[in-house]
């Protein structure tokens, strides 16, 4: 079925909506207009030749690579283009038409904002964020394919007053969308204290056409986790409207230039609502419609963009959501804090049988925060009894991880850590809300049951601010933390009888397949072998199924008959075979959701690790960005692969390569991440404790020459190892 097929019934015969095609039309002619006028004293000051790109990015610009496939990198190569997108814009009202005129919006939108960056006009002071590079796209995908992040919203123009503004925006990330903001509407939530910025997931990307730096974020997602080629314009289409569960909320007045932009994301399969009323001769059947009360448009564009939620609300006085895992509470924002080294705190999650746990029990031990002042400092002890009938004690630290996920839901509740190191802070913000210890444990509860239905039937939550029975029951959780770590000690790649698959990233990236074991976590960092096997027992039929080891074809290389039998049809019959230790022979896919990646540096016979983080240039000459733009989409590329940084102190970290002795390079961040996991691996592998030191980072270089004369001066193993080519 042709794509267009899917606007069947947005306009019956006889009641063609002829004064919105006749608004978009205008808009169109101005936005073009205004694009060309632009263009042409950009060429005057700065030439044809002058160097254009946005920030951190390996997609050029990102709407033109999507839908012409052209890498645009100088100004003078604008002017075909917008000459082309001229030509496209035909006079006739009619549905055809209008989809044309949006996609010369977006151009004209990618155009007008890319020059603003050629001056030095991009972006405004925080919290705006203008265009939004690769690495944040990357950062938010697992939350995207999991549907942590159930869709996302574009609101621009200007709510009907600031309050209803918060309100809106509020419900939103309450629900865990991601949104993208434009215009007054920014404004007015800044005067409500609402928290924008990246780290909630509510980008203020700007005003008028800065809208399109949402356009252009959903466009990268085709290419980094689809795989979809760039030019293919039917098959990004076709990507959006199926995968990027994104609608427009166009608050206030409306204007030519804006209904213009709007045919644009319509054009990508994303619906409009709008708060104004609108006449029959003004609407498109489920995509450009009207509703004004603001208690009604948010149901009615999860509606129309086909988007449901399975979240509950949690009864206790703040908001919560995923938007606000990002969030930072400093000492000057705190009422109390706990742990962290300041006090004695832990976690445990423990398995009981059915007699010994009262359902739905929450209780604290000791002073609430009604009991203390502003400023103090408490004891912690997180104790969470968990009862089901699928329930296992492996579960127990998969679990019990959640607790820092959990907790950082909350709005004005900060969590760090695990364990016996872990640091809480609740801010004067959650506080006057009415937020006491005991909804950390009700918060606790309700999340528990709602992400672990299938092997958690009854959960019992006790919150100890007491002393002296936080400094007894942490006895007992350190020996469940040792009894753990040693039971995690058997569980190697050689002593289990199945791995897992991980097709969680398929919802973006079709064709890519995750093989998770004992000893290799999921590139996204986030899905343990153990996180896979309860996942298995949550949903049998779910996205992590067991596959059974059998006969391996080849031991060094990590080769088994049965997961190849696997790949071929879950892949979607374009992967034959994979090698789970090596990079260099049918490696692993990569999606695009991945920690890190590695890739080879042939002059100095090793590879090196880049990370998201880390956005400078690397050995092999390309940054994080323009390295993720070729590994990800599901591709099996030999000599570059992502991966989870914990993976690179694993005994199955690519010994069919050489192991560990093979990384050369690492940015310096990362080094300090696993240092002590690092050392320790490195003596088990004979490379001795100062081997870290022997890798270079960018404080030595980030070329192949400015680091050989260190890794030569410092011996390091890979210069006099087998060749890796």
């Amino acid at each position: 079925m042709a794509l267009d097929k899917i606007y069947e019934g947005a306009v019956k015969e006889g009641e063609e909506p002829i004064k919105l095609f006749k608004r978009a039309y205008d808009g169109t002619v101005i936005a073009l207009s205004y694009a060309e006028i632009l263009l042409t004293q950009a060429l005057k000051e700065f030439g044809p030749n002058a160097a254009i790109s946005y920030p951190d990015t390996a997609y050029y610009l990102p709407v033109m690579r999507c839908l012409s496939g052209e890498a645009v990198t100088k100004l003078g190569e604008l002017v075909p283009i917008m000459s082309r997108m001229r030509e496209q814009v035909k006079s006739g009202l009619n549905m055809e038409n209008a989809m044309l005129w949006g996609e010369a919006v977006l151009y004209a939108a990618e155009t007008i904002e890319v020059l603003n960056y050629l001056r030095g006009e991009e972006p405004k002071a925080g919290p705006w964020t203008g265009f939004l590079g690769d690495p944040v796209v990357r950062k938010f995908g697992i939350k995207m394919v999991d549907w942590t992040i159930p869709g996302v919203a574009v609101i621009l123009g200007r709510a009907k007053d600031s309050a209803a503004a918060k309100k809106l925006v509020d419900k939103l990330m309450g629900q865990g969308f991601m949104m993208f903001l434009s215009d007054e509407i920014i404004e007015q939530l800044l005067e409500q204290n609402a928290k924008l910025g990246i780290d909630y997931i509510a980008f203020p990307v700007g005003n008028f056409t800065q809208v399109v730096h949402a356009a252009n974020y959903a466009f990268r997602a085709g290419m980094a986790f689809g795989g979809v080629a760039p030019g293919e314009r039917e098959l990004h289409r076709d990507y959006q409207r199926r995968r990027v569960l994104a609608f427009i909320l166009h608050l206030g007045e409306l204007d030519d230039v804006k209904i213009a932009a709007e045919m644009g994301t319509i054009f990508m399969g994303f619906p409009v609502i709008t708060d104004q009323e609108l006449s029959k001769d003004m609407q498109l059947n489920d995509w450009y419609i009207s509703e004004p009360d603001y208690d009604k448009i948010l149901p009615l564009a999860f509606e129309v963009r086909g988007i449901k939620l399975t979240s509950v609300d949690v009864p206790v006085p703040v908001n919560v959501g995923p938007a606000f895992e990002g969030e930072t509470i400093r000492k000057g924002d705190t009422y109390v804090e706990f742990g962290g080294g300041r006090t004695t705190a832990f976690e445990l999650v423990h398995m009981v049988g059915p007699d010994e746990i009262e359902d739905g029990k929450v209780t604290v031990i000791g002073p609430e925060i009604t009991d203390i002042k502003e400023g103090d400092k408490l004891p912690l002890g997180i104790m969470i009894d968990i009862y089901g009938r699928k329930m296992q004690e492996d579960f127990e630290g998969v679990l019990e991880r959640r607790v820092h996920y959990f907790s950082n839901y909350g709005e004005g509740i900060w969590h760090v850590a695990q364990r016996d190191l872990c640091w809480l802070r609740f801010s004067k913000d959650a506080v006057a809300k009415g937020w006491k210890i005991a909804d950390l444990g009700t918060l606790l509860l309700h999340k528990y049951k709602q992400e672990f239905p299938s092997i958690v039937d009854r959960v019992q939550v006790t919150l100890i601010t007491d002393q002296a029975l936080v400094d007894e029951k942490i006895k007992l959780a350190r020996e469940r933390y040792r009894a753990r770590d040693a039971r995690m000690k058997t569980l190697t790649d050689d002593k289990v009888e199945e791995f897992y698959s991980c097709l969680l990233c398929q919802s973006f990236a079709p064709n890519h397949v995750c093989v998770v074991t004992p000893e290799r976590v999921g590139l996204c960092g986030a899905v343990s072998w153990l996180d896979a096997k309860a996942a298995f027992e949550i949903t049998p039929t779910g996205p992590n199924q067991p596959i059974l080891k059998g006969t391996a074809i080849d031991n060094e290389r990590g080769m088994w008959q049965s997961v190849n039998e696997y790949l071929r049809p879950a892949s979607n019959n374009t992967l034959e075979e994979v090698n789970l230790y090596t990079l260099m022979d049918r490696p692993m896919t990569s999606c695009g959701c991945f920690e890190a990646i590695m890739a080879i540096v042939p002059e100095a016979n090793g590879l090196m690790i880049t990370t998201r983080e880390h956005s400078g240039m690397t050995p092999c000459g390309m940054t994080f960005s323009t390295l993720a733009g070729t590994v990800g989409g599901g591709l099996q590329t030999p000599g570059f692969m992502g991966i989870g940084r914990t993976y690179l102190v694993s005994k199955k970290f690519i010994p069919a390569d050489g192991g560990m002795a093979r990384i050369i390079w690492m940015p310096k961040e990362l080094k300090e991440f696993l240092h002590d996991d690092f050392v320790e691996r490195a003596k088990e592998e004979g490379l001795g404790e100062d081997f870290i030191d022997k890798i270079a980072d960018e404080t030595v270089g980030s070329t192949v020459e400015e680091i050989l004369p260190f890794l030569e001066e410092k011996g390091h193993p890979a210069l006099t190892m087998e060749p890796l080519m």
